[in-house]
């Protein structure tokens, strides 16, 4: 099916180039975005589990998306304020997209707390979580932004930087310090000068606020997003890294007791805490872009891989078998996961199926072969936490996480498979 839309899409571009709405060989970069704030209010969803009812909001969720090109190959970034994004929903977004071949366009969700189901988890009573006609209505108006950002494309350069941010936006819940304080930012400026996208690559969870509070809102990400395009312009765009288990929005209230014993400090849930959280992540972004030589002619490659996983936890298996989405899985519970290589001018980028420990990330980084390599975590899908068999089952305090991932291989397919991708690069 990939090859034969591929085909397609290779044949309208080639078409562009020649009646010159695309010139050959030249880097164009366009961007827009969609609301998808439901109104009336949905109930939002921080897991499985029956979503909480919400009475206001804070700030719009948002699906934004980046088209780029080198002339030759087409790549759309798509970022959905959701908790996740299952394959089943990005491949209606990518059939209502003709322009771009389907394993060209990346679709990642932020894991904001504070929106409505997109998975539709069976329910244990009968029925099932979420609202189908909502998760319709995200789909289209993310195909409509990822189609407004192919049209929008225009001659560009490319701006890539990485660096450790500060410290106070995240931190790992299970072990303070074990989380990546890197961050990539990748920008796509015009021949103006002008900012068309800042696209800020970051591991976090989006839980300030929580599902609990009755608030749909993109969580931190939101300030974020507003506050680099107040400063630079154009639109920004958020994509998660390897934040599973649990590197989480470090809205600690330092200024209360702690429990030293399990190392836990009481939160603040609050939408101020948003904002600081989200404007020191914008202003992290802006001091490492800023830095960015420009790239010209940045070469665009993009190397897209099935992946299959065997559905081995029970919970999951469940939920694979009994959500309405219908998800496309064998007889014996195995389902295929795209995962892509991306080679963006002088970096490298990996999608991971959904949220990776940060050991698994700090190790596919240092395989990478980028100037810059950035992971966009919970992209293409987000079944669930992804631990190496070391881990998985191996403590108490992994108990959840071990449930909640497609089982005890995950992470041995998923690094294997990564090493394979990059080394045919190399």
């Amino acid at each position: 099916m990939y090859q034969s839309v591929r085909f397609i899409s290779t044949a309208l571009i080639v078409l562009l180039v020649s009646t010159g709405l695309l010139a050959a060989g030249e880097f164009r970069a366009g961007a827009a975005l969609r609301i998808i704030t439901p109104d009336p209010l949905l109930p939002v969803s921080g897991g499985v589990g029956t979503p909480k009812p919400a009475v206001e909001k804070r700030g719009e969720l948002t699906a934004r998306a980046l088209c780029i090109t080198d002339g030759e190959t087409t790549v759309a970034i798509v970022g959905l304020d959701v908790l996740g994004f299952p394959s089943v929903l990005g491949d209606r977004i990518r059939k209502l997209v003709p322009q771009i071949p389907p394993e060209n366009i990346l679709i990642g969700a932020s894991h904001t707390h504070s929106a409505p189901d997109c998975y539709g988890f069976p329910l244990p009573s009968g029925g099932f979580t979420g609202d189908l006609n909502y998760m319709q209505h995200v789909c289209e108006k993310a195909a409509e932004a990822v189609r407004e950002a192919f049209q929008n494309l225009q001659p560009a350069a490319l701006k890539i930087s990485s660096d450790k941010a500060a410290e106070r936006i995240a931190y790992n819940y299970y072990a303070p310090q074990l989380y990546d304080r890197r961050m990539g930012v990748l920008q796509a400026v015009s021949t103006e000068g002008k900012v068309i996208c800042t696209l800020v690559n970051y591991a976090i969870h989006p839980e300030v606020l929580g599902s609990e509070a009755g608030i749909v809102s993109p969580d931190c990400i939101g300030p974020m997003c507003d506050q680099l395009e107040q400063r630079l312009g154009g639109i920004a765009l958020f994509m998660n890294g390897a934040q599973g288990g649990m590197v989480t929005a470090d809205n600690r209230d330092l200024s209360q007791p702690t429990d030293t014993l399990r190392d836990v400090t009481p939160d603040l849930r609050s939408w101020d805490e948003c904002l600081r959280i989200g404007h020191l992540m914008a202003d992290e972004a802006e001091r490492i872009v800023a830095k960015a030589p420009v790239q010209s002619k940045p070469i665009v490659q993009n190397n897209a891989r099935l992946i299959e996983f065997p559905v081995e936890s029970a919970m999951m298996r469940a939920i694979v078998a009994g959500s309405p989405l219908k998800y496309p899985h064998t007889d014996d519970f195995r389902i295929s996961v795209q995962v892509n290589l991306l080679t963006l001018g002088n970096a490298q980028i990996l999608t991971v199926p959904g949220e990776a420990l940060p050991n698994i990330g700090f190790y596919l980084k240092r395989k990478m072969t980028g100037q810059h390599n950035l992971l966009f975590g919970l992209t293409n899908d987000a079944f669930g936490y992804i631990l190496t068999k070391v881990d998985y089952e191996s403590f108490d305090r992994y108990s959840y996480i071990s449930r909640t991932s497609l089982g005890e291989m995950t992470g041995e397919i998923l690094i294997q498979n990564a090493l394979e991708m990059i080394e045919s690069k190399d």
